[in-house]
């Protein structure tokens, strides 16, 4: 079950037990880190296939190129590289679960394939020509909204109907706020019995101030922060005080100075993907620092600095969109060392997406 003593949780717990022992697909929305894992994980461990295999997937970890192979398999010759027949995860998870989580970035291609799993429980390897068929039950999952995809033309709208046979919402841990104390309790129990910490516990003020926090990242920010309250302060009641200069540590606005477009009139409609990146780049921040606290606060804070990267007036006013994105790729590609898993992480897009902007930009040429 989950934790809290919210109407919301108290709802979501009894549609557990009501859909875990069927077959039916699951649809699980909600915001980054409110746990839609973990109620996929309680669905199948409450269900008849509890002993066969739960498959995780992150639709939005596998390039457009290759996840139609990773779902489904592939037969020996059918691409560059294919030196043998290879089972996919829907072959793997026969007679068990699939869990596909950020399913809105799955490939519009890769998601006829998908319905037709759904509704015949069949599919075709990749390079195949005989049929393989499957008994796997579906729980997807996906922080978007997915009506508004299907209206944008991003996902198909009899996927979207044939998935949401049963849609689990999970709100915000700042609309069920009787639900931050216990997993709070929780999370500071777990972690001072794993590390062998005594955790006398918080003041009321200090309680109080966090019953309040609006806890943007959700649980699983709630989750770092009670790691990083037993680390850095063992052994003793934590006061107001501290908890205040913790939490200060997570809201980058108040230390940090990010990239920044300088005087552009607000109406051109051109430079508005840069304003959303940018604002993505500092919530992302907050979540790289929290991961890095413990030894690498000051170190962030002295890397980041004001004009690491600025477009002056005069160029932003002339640039086009596709102008705005490639110098903010280009950006962090070359000031994260390439590193694909982290520029998408800051920019709120999957890998997939990354890798063909860079083909379209041409940036390989640019750096390789």
């Amino acid at each position: 079950m989950l934790l809290g003593d919210s109407v919301q949780i108290k709802e979501i717990n009894e549609i557990i037990k009501q859909v875990a022992p069927t077959d039916v697909t699951v649809l699980i929305t909600g915001e980054s880190g409110t746990g839609k894992e973990v109620v996929a994980k309680e669905i199948h461990n409450a269900s008849k296939r509890k002993d066969k295999p739960y498959i995780i997937v992150n639709c939005g970890a596998i390039p457009e190129g290759i996840i139609e192979s990773e779902l489904f398999g592939h037969k020996k010759g059918s691409f560059t590289g294919a030196i043998e027949d290879r089972k996919g995860y829907f072959e793997t998870a026969d007679k068990g679960t699939i869990f596909l989580d950020e399913i809105g970035e799955m490939p519009l291609g890769t998601q006829v394939k998908l319905l037709r799993v759904l509704e015949t429980g069949e599919f075709l390897p990749v390079g195949g020509s005989k049929p393989i068929k499957v008994d796997v039950r579906v729980i997807a999952a996906t922080n978007r909204d997915l009506a508004q995809e299907v209206v944008s033309r991003n996902f198909r709208e009899d996927l979207y109907y044939r998935l949401r046979s049963i849609n689990i919402y999970i709100p915000p841990l700042r609309e069920r706020k009787s639900d931050v104390k216990i997993l709070l309790d929780y999370f500071t129990k777990i972690y001072s019995e794993k590390n062998n910490i005594s955790f006398p516990g918080f003041t009321d003020e200090a309680l109080n101030y966090i019953d309040n926090f609006p806890w943007q990242g959700n649980a699983r920010e709630l989750r770092n922060f009670s790691e990083s309250i037993l680390v850095l302060y063992p052994n003793k009641l934590v006061t107001l005080e501290e908890v205040q200069k913790q939490l200060r540590a997570y809201n980058l606005s108040e230390n940090f100075n990010v990239p920044m477009i300088m005087d552009v009139p607000p109406k051109r409609n051109e430079n508005e993907f840069l304003f959303r990146a940018l604002l993505e780049i500092k919530s992302d921040l907050i979540d790289i620092k929290n991961e890095l606290r413990k030894r690498e606060i000051e170190e962030i804070k002295n890397e980041i600095k004001e004009d690491d990267f600025v477009i002056p007036k005069e160029k932003a006013m002339g640039m086009t969109l596709d102008e705005v994105e490639r110098e903010v790729l280009n950006y962090l590609l070359k000031n994260n060392s390439w590193n694909i898993e982290k520029v998408s992480s800051i920019l709120n897009q999957s890998q997939r997406n990354i890798y063909n902007k860079i083909k379209k930009y041409k940036l390989e040429k640019v750096y390789n």
